[in-house]
């Protein structure tokens, strides 16, 4: 049964949207939408979308496979390519096969995107979004079990690099291992067990998912700063240290909230991430996409930018005080699967 009355939450989330959208108005951000169906979902070898055949009914079309988004990210940049300033949006995503106690096939972002910032100044802006939402979420977490919407209030966010946060968790230094061998010995004599695991990236997260990541964001949110340049994603290198990137995630309570970008402005080297992601998949038995042609050429033509994405089923699960997303949403994924 859930934790909290669905109606409370269903004001939690009324609350939580109407708070988020006037702190962005104020600062100046344009709310947009942009298509739930795309060409192109996005890249990442862990993520799979959902297929939606498109078959036309005229002869203006031409059938091919569209998919359901698993983010707005291509088409956000794509607006900023062409001068849209600060925008943000709320939207549904999809990602298939997500389903367990804080993951939902079908859930609610917040992304949002500041040109000519960095991800400090993107950081600023979400810690001050969320500790205007926190006070919104009040009056519907009164009375809720558990419930917390004092927590985002606790500024300033902790800000941790990555490898001060290995460092201070497990004594290892990622600085004194350059290759998957030499960090799967440091790892393994923490006692962490790595299985098959060989690449640095495969070992890294055995690490960090066992002996790290539980212990973020517990007496406020922590943003976890300044990744292996390996896990750059679609962030560029930090300026005078290319062996990290300027990419950020955002944890409360050990549960992982958000995740942004630096944002990389090469579309050479944009592209050829990207095939290195397609392959991957491949060597993963995964669905290989095609590439957003679209967003690649707009991201030549961006400014220098900042951005990151925000689940906010999982933000409402905190102020609400509930551990399962099933119990923030009216109707989540196990009514059909």
């Amino acid at each position: 049964m859930p934790n909290v009355n669905p109606w409370r939450a269903a004001r939690g989330r009324q609350g939580l949207y109407a708070a988020l959208r006037h702190f962005f108005a104020r600062q100046g951000y344009l709310e947009v939408e942009t298509p739930l169906l795309v060409p192109a979902p996005g890249m990442e070898p862990y993520i799979t979308a959902f297929e939606a055949p498109f078959v036309p009914e005229t002869d203006l079309g031409r059938a091919r496979t569209l998919y359901l988004h698993t983010s707005p990210e291509y088409a956000m940049k794509r607006l900023l390519a062409e001068g849209a300033g600060p925008l943000f949006q709320i939207c549904k995503v999809f990602r298939n096969g997500e389903v367990s106690q804080t993951h939902n096939p079908e859930f609610t972002l917040l992304e949002f995107y500041r040109p000519h910032a960095d991800y400090h100044a993107i950081m600023d802006d979400l810690e001050g979004a969320l500790a205007a939402a926190g006070q919104a979420a009040a009056v519907a977490a009164e009375g809720a079990p558990g419930a917390d919407p004092s927590f985002f209030t606790r500024t300033p966010y902790e800000r941790v690099t990555v490898r001060d946060a290995v460092l201070r968790a497990t004594g290892v230094d990622l600085r004194q291992h350059a290759d998957g061998a030499s960090l799967k010995r440091a790892v393994e004599a923490t006692g962490v067990r790595t299985g098959d695991a060989q690449s640095f990236d495969d070992v890294f997260f055995h690490l960090f998912l066992q002996k790290v990541e539980p212990g973020l964001g517990h007496e406020r949110p922590t943003f976890l700063i300044e990744y292996p340049a390996s896990m750059a994603a679609l962030s560029r290198l930090k300026p005078g240290d290319g062996t990290v990137a300027e990419r950020v995630e955002l944890y409360a309570k050990g549960l992982e909230l958000a995740n942004g970008f630096s944002e990389l402005t090469d579309a050479a080297e944009q592209r050829a991430r990207l095939l290195e992601e397609q392959e991957l998949r491949r060597r993963l038995g995964r669905a290989v996409y095609p590439l957003d042609e679209r967003f690649l050429e707009a991201v030549g033509r961006m400014p220098p930018a900042a951005g990151i994405a925000v689940g906010l089923d999982r933000i409402l699960m905190l102020l609400l005080g509930v551990q399962r997303i099933e119990d923030v949403l009216l109707f989540p994924a196990h009514g059909f699967v």
